[in-house]
Parts: C-alpha cells; sequence; structure tokens
C-alpha cells in the first residue's frame, strides 16, 4: 500500500477537473459518487450525463489521474463510470445532511455533508471566535493544559493552517510521524497535550498558499488519520470567522459544543455574533463564552477596561450561555504564549484563571471513570 492515503487528495484532485457540460470543476457538479481503497487501487465512481461524449469521459479520468498523482498519490486510480439520467439525479442534501447546511452554499463544492463520529475521543470542543486577534489560541492552549492537569486525556488540534500558532504557544519543533501498522498521524507531545498543526508539518517561513479544497482536505486529516485514541478531550482551535474549515469541522466530526472568545470591544462582540448564530444554525451547542483582555489590573488594586466593560458577560446573557472566565490583559500571558510556556503552566492569578475555566468546562462535560 503507498504510504500516502488518496482519500482526503480526491475533492482538491478532482477541484481541478472541469465538466465541460456544466462548465464547474467535477466536485461541484456532483459527479463524484463512492470511492475506496482496496490493495493498491483507489476506485472512484464518476457519474456521466448523456451529453458526455467519449473524448469527455476519458479526458476527465485521465485528469483525475493526473491530479491525484500531482498530490502525491503512487497507486493506481480506477473509474467506474455510471450513466445517470434526469430522472436518478438527486439534488444535494438529503440523510445524514447537517442541520442547516442544506442551502446554496453550504455544502463544500457540491458534495453532500455527513457527520462521521470520531472513534475513541469522548468530547470534540470547538473554541471560535468572530475575528482574529482577541486571543482564541491562547485560550485554546492554556485551557489543554488547565484540563490536562485536572487528569484528563487532552489533544489540542490547531485547524488554522494559514496562520498556525500552536508550535510556538506549546514550544513544538519536532515532526509528528506516521503509525507503520495502523498508517495514522501521531500527535506530538507538549505539557502533557497531544498536539497537531500544519505548523509542525512545514517550514516555518512557508506560506500555505491554498484554495478551501485543500485546506478543507487538511482538516479532514487531521481530525480523522491522526491517532485520537483514548481522549476524553479534543479541543480545536479554529481559525477565526464563519468560512471553510468551520464548516468542514462540522461536516466531518459531531461537536461536544463550542467556546466563543471575544474582547468586551464592540467590533469583537458584533464579530462574536455571528459566530454564536453560525454554530446555533448548525445546531452545535454553544457551552460559554471566554472574554479575553477583560482588564488590565492596576498596581492600586483597581482595574483598567482598555476594551471596554461587560461586553462579554451582556453577549453571554443575550445568547443564553454563560461566561466561563474573565482573562485579564497581562503581559505574563501575552510572554508565555511567545515563548511557548502557556500561563495555565503556573500556580499565580493569571494561572488560576485558566484553570478555573478548565474547571468550569470538565464539570459541564463529566469524564466516567
Amino acid at each position: 500500500m503507498p504510504a500516502l492515503d488518496p482519500t482526503p487528495l480526491l475533492q482538491p484532485a478532482a477541484t481541478r477537473v472541469r465538466d465541460p457540460i456544466s462548465g464547474r470543476s467535477i466536485w461541484l457538479a456532483g459527479m463524484v459518487g463512492e470511492h475506496r481503497y482496496e490493495g493498491e487501487v483507489f476506485w472512484v465512481n464518476l457519474s456521466f450525463q448523456e451529453g458526455h461524449s467519449g473524448s469527455d469521459r476519458k479526458g476527465i479520468g485521465a485528469a483525475l489521474r493526473s491530479g491525484m498523482a500531482a498530490l502525491g498519490f503512487a497507486g493506481t486510480v480506477e473509474i467506474r463510470e455510471i450513466q445517470v439520467t434526469a430522472d436518478s439525479e438527486k439534488a444535494p442534501g438529503g440523510k445524514g445532511t447537517v442541520r442547516g447546511m442544506e442551502g446554496p452554499g453550504m455544502a463544500p463544492h457540491g458534495g453532500p455533508i455527513q457527520k462521521k463520529p470520531l472513534a475513541g475521543v469522548k468530547h470534540v470542543i470547538a473554541v471560535a471566535s468572530g475575528k482574529g486577534g482577541v486571543g482564541k489560541s491562547t485560550v485554546s492552549t492554556n485551557l489543554a493544559i488547565g484540563l490536562s492537569q485536572l487528569g484528563r486525556k487532552v489533544g489540542l488540534l490547531d485547524a488554522d493552517v494559514y496562520g498556525p500558532s500552536l508550535p510556538t504557544m506549546m514550544n513544538l519543533t519536532q515532526r509528528p510521524m506516521v503509525d507503520p501498522a495502523t498508517k495514522k498521524i501521531m500527535p506530538v507531545m507538549a505539557y502533557g497535550v497531544r498536539c497537531i498543526s500544519m505548523g509542525l508539518l512545514v517550514d516555518p517561513k512557508e506560506a500555505m498558499i491554498w484554495r478551501g479544497p485543500m485546506v478543507m482536505g487538511a482538516v479532514r486529516q487531521f481530525i480523522q488519520d491522526v491517532d485520537w485514541e483514548g481522549l476524553d478531550d479534543l479541543i480545536i482551535d479554529l481559525p477565526p470567522g464563519t468560512g471553510d474549515t468551520q464548516l468542514t469541522l462540522i461536516q466531518a466530526v459531531d461537536l461536544q459544543g463550542a467556546i466563543i472568545v471575544t474582547t468586551p470591544q464592540d467590533v469583537a462582540l458584533a464579530d462574536a455574533v455571528r459566530g454564536i448564530t453560525m454554530f446555533e444554525k448548525l445546531g452545535v451547542p454553544l457551552l460559554g463564552l471566554v472574554e479575553n483582555m477583560a482588564y488590565y489590573a492596576l498596581p492600586d488594586g483597581t482595574r483598567d477596561y482598555v476594551f471596554g466593560e461587560g461586553g462579554g458577560v451582556r453577549l453571554a446573557s443575550s445568547a443564553g450561555t454563560e461566561v466561563l472566565g474573565q482573562v485579564p490583559l497581562e503581559t505574563s500571558i501575552r510572554k508565555g504564549g511567545d515563548q511557548g510556556l502557556p500561563a495555565a503552566l503556573g500556580s499565580g492569578p493569571e494561572a488560576k484563571v485558566f484553570h478555573d475555566i478548565a474547571a468550569r468546562l470538565a464539570a459541564m462535560l463529566p469524564v466516567d471513570e
């Protein structure tokens, strides 16, 4: 068996092949059907209409094989042609479609969206934000460490392909290995947490100039092709916004819930509302909100609310959820992230904030012994 699993490569390869009838990619046109890997052969069903000529079919098959090879698959790709009539065509969606994702633009490039269980993981938790720069990765890393210090088995998945920060914040430089027996990617350990990030697989100076389908393929592989077996909690640090990565995550795995990170500033709160709305629309429970940079503690014991006061509390109240914690604006927290020594590793007041957040989450998501 070739070392590279071809399944995650199918979608990005198919998006590069044009259907001459619709003018769209064969993936977007819904031509790619069932596929499976047997021995050295990767079987793919392609649906063709009566209007596809013999040369069209031959050219599409050849282009798909070439695309798979260009992405690194060294095995054989066999095409099964499925003849589709007008009566047999089906609209996207149907059984298994995630609620709220049936409409135009919601399915990834025309493919039906189905949830898949993540075996061996008790709780999958998304940490999200409506905009960048609010400290979502800081919360994710410290939350993961806080849960681990409670005796839970924790994984941390950095789903930000374009701007991975996990290697820096968790002080990781080694590359993950592949288990030759299971063909699973082995996460790298840091502070008792199993970690995976695109930043562990590429040169730190390399820019990930990828289109959406390739990003979605990478996220799927991080979820389904990494050895997460035996975890109590898998924390997924999402990129900001409500785009491809978020939809792919909800497609690929059942989420126990989501945590929204925001600052008290009005412009951040407005974007946080959009993140909350996305998860509500897609049927993902909201576990709570973390207000980061909530205040700056002055030497005299008073607080300077640099970005406004109480914005996160008001947002949580209007969304029918709770504030899991208010993280202060502290130099030590910033330095800890930059130096790969997250604040939760310590024992001071900054560490206690994250320990309290982890304890509240652990109480909401108990682990059966």
